[in-house]
């Protein structure tokens, strides 16, 4: 395979094999390769040492409260749908220490933190996992408030996505308009093509420093033939979605719908356990710690992820506001896919189904909007029809 000279924009085709050179690339270029491999049984993103450590020849099958990975057919290396973890958990770490003081006489002395930025390279970043990255960058970067952690890691990443080649079960990317395809938000982006016996992947360039590494590993000009299969590897998964959501007038359905009875039906389901908050690859709740060693020589302040569905998220003096599963799960739910709009611009749902897969007792948002939405047409039904009756008898 020759090596031509690419640019911005451009399309080449890459052998599998020579994926390897694409990590030492990356590692010469002094980053952290980041992506998939299997621990527990499942498929996490993780420090990959070598291309070795990718789940190659794995997929997953998910529904709603089930995860179970087997053997594919095929060596494909990104052959699997998301899995609990998201990137976020290395752009907004789950623990953080603020600040450091130690005793100094009497008096404290702050210690100064190691402000060192960690060079990330994510591989196998689907489109709703940009598009959550889309959304943090508007909570961390974009408001009145920085998060200088946030925005220093998410300035030095490299991202090399994958348009996704198979739906998931509890996949619904296609009614969020945020996937299967990747449109933008990447350094590269990779389409895997399997056919018969060739694996290659398809490459499309879409940053500068994207030019730079795909420069120094072997490759040929796209061809049409190579761009039409990657078109339909991803028409065919965006036809395969495992869920749908009916985003129509979505907001005001849930503003409209605080006193729903189906919200006593979740309830009477939910564990509150906030494993949907903790795999949510958008969600971005945290709560602060102050520490302190038994002498009280040295105290820290750490800030860690939270819940909206814990109790005492929503604690100030004299009780929590939201002190019932019921109100904590419509807080969730309303917050995610309307009030987020209000303060953002966007849902705050990417479609990626995390939350379905990984709830315990497989509460599904979809199904969970659809019966609301139901309920509510046939609300607005009966009182119109109740209206046409009194109509007819006052005249």
């Amino acid at each position: 395979m020759t090596k031509l000279t690419i640019n911005l924009g451009d399309k080449a085709t890459i052998k599998s094999s020579d994926i390897i050179l694409l990590f030492n690339a990356l590692r010469s270029a002094g980053y952290s390769v980041i992506g998939p491999t299997i621990r527990e049984g499942t498929i996490v993103y993780e420090e990959l040492t070598s291309i070795d450590d990718l789940p190659v020849g794995w997929t997953d099958e998910q529904e709603g409260g089930s995860y179970r990975l087997k053997k594919r057919s095929d060596n494909a290396f990104f052959g699997y749908n998301v899995g609990p973890h998201s990137w976020k958990k290395f752009l907004f770490p789950p623990s953080l220490r603020l600040w450091n003081a130690r005793k100094n006489g009497n008096n404290f002395q702050i210690l100064p933190e190691n402000n060192d930025t960690p060079k990330f390279a994510f591989i196998g970043v689907r489109a709703c996992e940009l598009h959550a990255m889309a959304v943090q960058d508007k909570v961390f970067m974009n408001g009145t408030y920085i998060d200088p952690v946030y925005k220093s890691r998410r300035e030095h990443a490299f991202i090399v996505a994958v348009n996704c080649g198979q739906a998931g079960n509890t996949c619904f990317c296609t009614s969020m308009k945020t996937g299967p395809k990747v449109t933008s938000g990447y350094d590269l982006s990779l389409t895997e093509i399997i056919q018969d016996e060739i694996h290659y992947f398809l490459v499309e360039v879409g940053s500068e420093i994207g030019a730079e590494i795909l420069n120094q590993i072997p490759h040929e000009s796209a061809e049409n033939k190579d761009i039409e299969s990657a078109d339909r590897i991803v028409e065919e998964t965006a036809k395969n979605m495992g869920r749908t959501l009916d985003t129509n007038n979505l907001k005001e359905l849930l503003y409209n719908n605080y006193d729903n009875p189906r919200w006593d039906d979740v309830a009477n389901r939910c564990l509150s356990c906030s494993n949907c908050t903790m795999v949510c690859p958008t969600c971005f709740c945290t709560t602060v710690e102050d520490v302190t060693d038994l002498k009280g020589e040295n105290s820290e302040r750490w800030r860690k992820w939270d819940s909206c569905f814990t109790v005492d998220f929503s604690y100030i003096h004299g009780g929590s506001i939201r002190s019932t599963v019921r109100s904590r799960y419509r807080q969730w739910l309303t917050h995610k896919l309307a009030t987020w709009i209000d303060q953002f611009g966007s849902s705050g749902c990417v479609g990626c189904g995390r939350c379905i897969t990984w709830c315990p007792v497989a509460i599904d948002l979809t199904e969970e909007v659809s019966i609301i939405r139901l309920s509510n047409n046939n609300s607005e039904s009966l009182s119109s029809d109740k209206s046409d009756f009194r109509e007819k008898h006052n005249h």
